[in-house]
């Protein structure tokens, strides 16, 4: 501590000494300083006299100098602003002008003005608030400009929807007057072809045609003028500007896609016909227009557009819309039943390819599907002609046809090939041997033909093809529909002898005629008969048929007149002796039948062949009657229900026996040899004469011999006959006398006859074994 404090007064010593010396300096220091304030204090005053001056003087020059300031800052301001607004301007004027394309609708110029703004006037004013608000609202500019061009688009596909059927009608009809322009010049330029070898005739058919020519020009003239076509009558410019718009924005797959799904669906709407279509032209021709006009449509987008529509496309959709169509007129064509609907239903299919295969689609199918519709107007055809033949049947009196005069015999032949030198050989008034209805039923095939040709025509098919066509439908007309007609003619029951006879005359003569027709056939197709695979006509058949039912009905109608007589027949079976005359149903009987034969032989004759085939009827009718007659005879004596005969009703039996056969022995109808007709009667003549004369030791004896005198009579028939003429006998005697048993003749004659019963049933028996 002691050094501390020693320490401490060092310093202190070492601090005074050094105030001290440091003294008087700082007063003179002070001195000095109070001598400056003074001064100081003066040159304050004059410095603030000198500054309020300077203030008062510097005024002026500070508010100029501001001035100035100011209007170098607005000068620069001004430069920056007018340096912004040139890079302003066009883009407000671009924006202007979007606007402006948008309001007019020039959605395309619209986009480019929008690519323009994006890629070269809005970077460089990207900065600016508006230049935002532009950029935001260009993306719903676009999508505008999509809405309202697939409005426009919208409503395209609903005007080419309406005005489709209009299109395709346009169109057709342009091809059918190219088609028939096509025709009639190739028509004149046959004619003149042929001028050297058939001048007359074609002088007269060169008029004609240079006429037609000549109108045909005109009228195409008249055309020309109003010729429109798919641009005409529909603006295709929503579908470009569309097509356009989305190429730009870079969705045309997207716009392709749609437009071809949108096209697809109006094409299943377009192929789906009406309920009714098939029950007019007028609803096939809607139809097949409306199809035209969408082809027509997607072959012009085709053409004038590049990857909207392709080939391949249409070609797709037309192979879609072709098997639908297909399988739509097979079914409508189905329901059409008269015949000129389906002819008309034809042609317009011809006009709907031909139209179609002009813009380059394939249409083969189409007249494949013209040959099954072919067969169909045949079926319609042949309905028809069924309905005419059976009307010209049930208005023929079936009576051969009267000519009074040569000109009357003229319009006959004039109708149907009928020649008979015979027949010319005579004088007026005469006969032809056929009725009305053969001339008539030859122009009707005549006319069938020809309604069958007309479908033939426009189906790209050669005259053989075509005339193959004609004789096979021909055919078919002769062999099923005018057979069937024949057929269920026969068979009516209004239908008498004499008319049949007449019917199998008649159809003698159309089968001589059908050779005719295969000549009427060969010059419509100017195909000889002669070509290898030329048809022909089965009329031979037909009409063959046709005679031999008729020959049936004849005889089946004389059965059952017979059955009729045989009806009315009333014998006393029980009868003790007979009327001495032949029942009154059979002369009845008979006198019907030498009516009916006399009808055959006043037949007209004047053809060899008419008497030789009228004389066969006859003779094998009058057989087929006597041996029904016969049969039926012989049927009522063994008649199960009939138990018992008495011998005077074999004696009335017998006498009407003989009438039957001196009828057949009378000729009725002539050319039989011999007494070949009373041979139908045979079986019955030998029955009866073994119980007339009671032969039965004879017919026992003989049995079996080829020589025997009742070869025909069978033991069973014997048999049964002398069961009930027995049972007659024993109902005879108990009615006579109650005693007569006991008479030794009745008893003699009671043992013969069961002995020959016994016999009999032995020869039954025997039979039955060696059966």
């Amino acid at each position: 501590m002691e050094k501390l404090d020693a320490c401490i007064r060092n310093h202190d010593r070492e601090i005074e000494k050094m105030c001290n010396f440091h003294h008087q300096g700082f007063v003179d220091a002070i001195t000095e300083l109070l001598k400056v304030r003074a001064d100081a204090e003066k040159l304050k005053v004059q410095v603030t006299d000198t500054n309020r001056r300077l203030q008062d003087a510097g005024k002026e020059v500070i508010a100029q100098t501001e001035e100035i300031i100011r209007c170098r800052v607005q000068q620069r301001n001004i430069t920056t602003v007018v340096e912004k607004l040139q890079l302003c301007l066009p883009v407000l004027e671009m924006y202007s002008k979007l606007k402006e394309q948008m309001k007019v609708k020039r959605y395309y110029s619209a986009l480019k003005t929008m690519e323009q703004l994006e890629n070269l006037y809005l970077p460089r004013v990207s900065q600016y608030r508006f230049c935002q608000i532009m950029i935001e609202n260009l993306p719903k500019l676009r999508e505008e400009i999509k809405e309202i061009s697939m409005s426009d688009l919208k409503d395209f596909l609903e005007s080419i929807r309406k005005h489709s059927d209009r299109i395709g009608e346009t169109a057709m009809k342009q091809a059918q007057q190219q088609k028939t322009f096509s025709t009639t010049l190739q028509k004149h330029h046959n004619v003149n072809y042929g001028r050297n070898m058939h001048l007359g005739r074609s002088r007269i058919l060169e008029s004609r045609n240079e006429m037609t020519l000549k109108r045909t020009f005109e009228e195409d003239d008249e055309h020309d003028e109003e010729v429109l076509t798919a641009q005409d009558l529909v603006d295709f410019s929503p579908v470009y500007r569309c097509l356009h718009i989305y190429s730009v924005l870079g969705d045309g797959e997207i716009f392709e896609n749609y437009y071809r799904k949108q096209r697809r669906k109006q094409a299943r709407l377009v192929l789906q016909p009406q309920s009714s279509m098939h029950e007019t032209v007028e609803g096939y021709r809607r139809y097949f227009s409306q199809i035209v006009g969408f082809f027509v449509v997607e072959d012009h987008i085709l053409h004038v557009t590049q990857g909207l529509v392709t080939r391949t496309y249409t070609d797709e959709l037309w192979n879609m819309a072709l098997s639908k169509i297909i399988a739509v007129l097979r079914t409508h064509s189905s329901y059409c039943n008269d015949p000129d609907l389906v002819l008309e239903l034809k042609n317009l299919i011809v006009v709907f390819a031909d139209t179609l295969q002009g813009y380059g689609f394939p249409v083969n199918r189409l007249f494949d599907l013209l040959f099954e519709i072919r067969d169909q107007y045949n079926e319609t055809l042949l309905k028809k002609w069924s309905g005419l033949f059976r009307d010209i049947f049930e208005a023929d009196n079936y009576s051969p046809i009267p000519v009074a005069n040569e000109e009357e015999y003229k319009i006959v032949i004039s109708k149907f090939p009928f020649q008979d030198s015979e027949l010319d050989k005579q004088c007026f008034p005469k006969k032809l041997p056929m009725s009305q209805s053969v001339p008539q039923i030859y122009i009707q095939v005549k006319e069938f033909i020809y309604a069958s040709l007309k479908f033939s025509e426009s189906l790209h098919r050669s005259s053989t093809e075509i005339d193959d066509m004609l004789r096979k439908s021909t055919n078919l007309l002769l062999t099923r529909t005018l057979s069937s007609c024949l057929q269920n003619l026969i068979k009516k029951p209004h239908i008498g002898l004499t008319e049949l006879v007449q019917i199998i005359i008649n159809t003698t003569h159309l089968e001589l005629a059908c050779k005719y027709l295969e000549d009427f056939i060969s010059n419509i197709t100017n195909i000889s008969q002669v070509t290898v695979h030329t048809a022909r006509l089965y009329g031979l058949s037909t009409f063959k048929d046709a005679r031999h039912a008729a020959e049936g009905e004849i005889y089946t109608k004389l059965n059952q007149k017979i059955d009729e007589f045989i009806q009315i027949a009333d014998y006393d079976w029980t009868m003790s002796e007979s009327d001495g005359r032949a029942s009154g149903y059979l002369m009845d009987l008979i006198n019907f039948l030498r009516s009916t034969f006399q009808v055959f032989t006043h037949l007209p004759n004047n053809n060899n062949d008419h008497a030789a085939m009228s004389g066969k009827v006859a003779q094998t009718a009058c057989m087929s009657a006597c041996q029904h007659l016969s049969t039926s005879l012989m049927q009522m004596l063994l008649d199960t229900e009939l138990k018992q005969i008495s011998m005077g009703a074999i004696q009335q039996f017998n006498l009407d026996v003989i009438q039957c056969e001196l009828f057949a022995s009378s000729e009725p109808v002539p050319g039989f040899q011999g007494d070949t007709l009373q041979l139908a009667f045979i079986d019955l003549r030998q029955l009866l004469d073994l119980f007339m004369v009671w032969d039965w030791s004879t017919y026992l004896a003989d049995y079996g011999q080829a020589t025997s005198k009742y070869l025909r009579v069978n033991p069973s028939t014997a048999l049964t006959l002398l069961e009930k003429v027995h049972r007659g006998m024993r109902d005879s005697s108990k009615k006579n006398n109650i005693f007569a048993q006991f008479r030794k003749n009745d008893r003699d004659k009671q043992k013969l006859i069961e002995t020959v019963v016994k016999q009999l049933r032995s020869l039954v028996n025997g039979m039955s074994q060696h059966t």
